[in-house]
């Protein structure tokens, strides 16, 4: 019997989403149709893109630090080279993650018509691109930290001062370029401040984020075999984080998160029909391998992570036929994120990313027999998928989802 504790675990996500797919091979979904002869061909379309954004095959990680990058400007490089150069990779970490979890935690859709314009480089970026620029910047202005003298810091008194207007303002929000969910945003950068301060097990006596490098790598293991699997990294948000998510179900006193029903879910007793899928929450941990590893710490078995449940690969596998609509006008409105033709879809794409990723290393060739399915996703999948939304759709998702900034 599945206890709500071990919900929280990719190992659950990865049991309960091949259910869902079981049952649409079976031809027993109400919504979906699922055509697994058409992987080859999503495949085929994934190994192209990533041939042509890396040519020699040497994909980074599917992460934040990414979108930092936008324009092919290293913002985050010159941010920090000023900690690195002062000696200190400890210290230098818990910057990097204090800056990955808010930028993390910003990072749901943004919408179609929302805009940033990076006023050091110029750049004019929207969606991921924007937001990530943007929760740079912000960083870097001291916006999420208390104290002036040290800006590059996020900590709980720094999040309980924000608001709404001020995280527009560093968004550059006006009428004329609205973006989605910014009241959600900024709910959950407060419950952040709010779960930090109530457990410094996880985040120490300054309550940030960072801490948790020094949660998972204390003092005494430091000198030793500097080692964390990925796992542990997820764990760790998972459990110190699973409070934030305003809509998030609970269990027998366990916060679940990004956790919905599914009458094909399976399992039994209180967490049958459950299916978890910790989207924001798999992200941040893919977010946070860089920081770590650039502190010199192994991590080891990344792909004990899966595919992130979210509308990019999500819509990857509609628009290449992997995953058909039995009738599309069920999708003519929004959804909620709980309903359940939107909780199949993400079900279907996690368990068909776990199909698709072999046959993406298989049309690469042997170099990427070991890449990484963090690197399949950046590669990849993720960029396929916007990609064809672009020329379908101007960028938009297979189907509409109600958004409120903390699901995808």
């Amino acid at each position: 019997m599945t206890t709500p504790q071990q919900l929280l675990s990719s190992a659950a996500i990865r049991e309960r989403c091949d259910n869902i797919l079981s049952c649409a091979l079976a031809g027993e979904s109400r919504w979906f149709t699922v055509s697994p002869g058409q992987l080859d061909q999503a495949a085929e379309q994934v190994a192209a893109i990533t041939r042509r954004r890396y040519p020699d095959l040497i994909v980074p990680y599917h992460s934040r630090w990414r979108h930092f990058e936008a324009g092919g400007f290293d913002r985050a490089g010159s941010l920090f080279a000023q900690l690195s150069a002062a000696g200190d990779a400890i210290e230098a970490a818990r910057s990097r993650i204090d800056l990955a979890v808010v930028a993390v935690l910003l990072d749901a859709g943004a919408g179609g018509a929302w805009r940033y314009t990076d006023a050091d480089s110029g750049f004019v970026a929207g969606r991921s691109e924007g937001l990530g620029i943007a929760s740079l910047r912000a960083f870097q202005a001291g916006l999420f930290s208390s104290d002036p003298k040290a800006p590059l810091r996020v900590d709980a008194q720094g999040l309980s001062a924000l608001d709404v207007p001020a995280l527009a303002a560093a968004f550059q929000v006006r009428a004329d370029n609205p973006l989605v969910g910014l009241e959600g945003r900024v709910g959950l950068l407060k419950r952040l401040g709010d779960a930090m301060r109530k457990q410094p097990d996880w985040f120490g006596a300054s309550a940030r984020p960072g801490a948790l490098f020094d949660a998972l790598m204390p003092v005494d293991s430091r000198g030793s075999a500097r080692r964390i699997e990925a796992h542990d990294i997820l764990s760790a948000v998972l459990q110190s984080m699973g409070s934030i998510w305003p809509h998030g179900a609970s269990m027998g006193g366990v916060f679940l998160g990004d956790t919905w029903r599914h009458p094909q879910a399976g399992g039994t007793g209180e967490t049958a029909s459950w299916v978890p899928f910790h989207k924001l929450s798999q992200w941040l941990s893919y977010s946070l391998l860089e920081p770590f590893e650039a502190a010199g710490v192994r991590v080891d078995r990344l792909d004990a992570l899966t595919g992130l449940a979210e509308y990019r690969n999500g819509g990857l596998l509609v628009d290449t036929g992997v995953i058909s609509a039995r009738d599309a006008t069920a999708f003519d409105q929004p959804l909620s994120p709980g309903a359940e033709p939107i909780v199949e879809w993400r079900a279907l794409t996690v368990a068909l990313i776990d199909l698709l990723a072999p046959r993406v290393r298989a049309q690469l060739g042997p170099v990427a027999d070991t890449m990484p399915l963090a690197a399949i996703l950046e590669g990849g999948t993720w960029a396929a998928g916007r990609e064809l939304a672009q020329a379908r759709r101007g960028g938009e998702p297979p189907f509409r989802v109600i958004s409120d900034g903390t699901v995808f």
